[in-house]
């Protein structure tokens, strides 16, 4: 009966989400509302673990969240994300436009939303595409998958923290960060070789009209960037100080000096120092960028912070339904035994952002959903939980299509037509979904 309700209260959660367009946050709390009641927990008890998982989880990665939302903002409106795309189609060359949109779209979503990242890049696309002589649409879905490879994949981005979170491993973040680099890399390449071999194909109106894009005159329409050092540092310091400190305590130095740096290794810190990094990119210090920017930052973090906090509240309440206790006492190993287990969080959190939409909702519910199993089938420890991370945010990106905003987006700024986006877009991200569980399971053999 435990499963049956909580079959019943993911259902409630995507059904108030897609039919009624009720926001995640809600449709969570009601779910976690129904799990509670409909499993019989004493009523005070469900009050103490929809506060306590929502508070747990802010307490771990809340300000993390946070920062790394300022830092994508300022990177955004400072033009570092497109000082930063200069620099990698400086590197890659005009011969292989649509590899360098891909690699643009990998380092620009690691900060910045990857709806975002593609409204701002829409204008080089664009004109790259009229220089190359290339398809738009085949930018496009370049552009479209390379951001989405670390967009559920690679934190700072909330998806893949709020995961990690609710699974355990908000305290191996520096081993999910890098296995995160590791396992985008395959899914962006999927991307990029489905955008050569099949988007390519597909004609938009802006490949028919001789539009005015001119490559050189859009950078310079931005007015002075930051130099190319400013604009990476902010995403690549904060990186940097987490592998330092987890190398650190890997290998178990101690000092005062392996403290400190162990110390500015804390994700909150190093997101910290990535913030104040990120303070120099500021074209002048005044009231529209000190508090203007950030209050923007600090708006879009908001619904990321109540549907992570949601549903860290949402498997509270499952772990202390007794479903756990349960889940215990299964021979769950001689089912699903070692990398074979990863299919299982992929096929949840593919079907959950199949029907609702949301990658970061779906890796919220997920991981909450999971989280109960790991321990009996003893999967602890930094790579193992990172690897279990990687299976959600592989089903997460399963698949984008209509109910999915970064759908719509790619869709309206290119050009394509629907049924044209769901052959490119859509067909785009099923390869990519698959390809990273692929990559997934052949880490955790090779790790494991």
């Amino acid at each position: 009966m435990l499963f049956i309700v909580l079959a019943i209260g993911v259902f409630l959660i995507v059904f108030a989400t897609t039919k009624f367009k009720l926001h995640p946050f809600l449709s969570l709390l009601l779910g976690t509302l129904f799990v509670g009641f409909a499993s019989g927990m004493p009523l005070e008890q469900i009050v103490e673990n929809i506060n306590g998982g929502f508070g747990g989880l802010m307490t771990s990665i809340g300000l993390v969240i946070v920062f790394g939302t300022i830092i994508g903002t300022i990177l955004e409106k400072a033009g570092a994300a497109l000082r930063m795309a200069e620099v990698v189609l400086r590197i890659v060359g005009p011969k292989r436009p649509q590899l360098a949109m891909s690699m643009i779209g990998f380092i620009v979503s690691i900060p910045v939303f990857c709806d975002s990242g593609f409204v701002i890049l829409s204008s080089l696309r664009k004109a790259l595409a009229k220089r190359a002589k290339v398809a738009v649409a085949s930018m496009s879905v370049a552009l479209a998958t390379g951001l989405y490879a670390t967009h559920t994949l690679v934190p700072p981005t909330p998806g893949p923290i709020a995961a990690a979170g609710n699974i355990g491993a908000d305290g191996y973040l520096g081993t999910v960060i890098l296995i995160g680099l590791i396992t985008a890399i395959p899914a962006a390449l999927a991307g990029y070789l489905w955008s050569i071999k099949v988007a390519s194909k597909i004609e938009v109106e802006d490949d028919r009209n001789d539009l005015d894009y001119d490559y050189d005159e859009i950078v310079r329409s931005f007015g002075k960037m930051p130099s190319a050092f400013q604009s990476f540092l902010p995403i690549v310091l904060p990186i940097v100080l987490i592998g330092v400190s987890s190398v650190l305590n890997l290998v178990g130095t101690e000092g005062s000096i392996a403290s400190f740096f162990i110390f500015l290794g804390q994700p909150v810190i190093a997101l910290l120092v990535g913030v104040i990094s990120a303070l120099t990119l500021l074209p002048k210090y005044d009231e529209e960028t000190l508090t203007n920017w950030i209050a923007t930052a600090l708006l879009d973090a908001a619904p990321i912070l109540l549907i992570t906090g949601a549903g860290g509240a949402f498997g509270t309440v499952i772990k202390n339904t007794g479903i756990a206790d349960i889940i215990q006492g299964w021979d769950l190993g001689s089912i699903f035994s070692g990398a074979l287990f990863l299919l299982v969080p992929f096929l949840i959190a593919a079907g959950l952002k199949t029907a609702q939409g949301s990658s970061t909702a779906s890796l919220v519910i997920t991981s909450s959903l999971i989280a109960p199993m790991l321990p009996t089938l003893g999967i602890e420890g930094a790579v193992p939980l990172a690897l279990v991370v990687m299976a959600v945010g592989a089903g997460a990106m399963t698949v984008s299509h209509v109910n999915d905003s970064f759908f719509w987006v790619v869709t309206q700024f290119s050009g394509m037509k629907v049924t044209d986006a769901y052959k490119a877009q859509t067909m785009a991200t099923l390869l990519q979904g698959v390809v990273t569980i692929i990559t997934t399971m052949i880490l955790w053999v090779i790790l494991v």
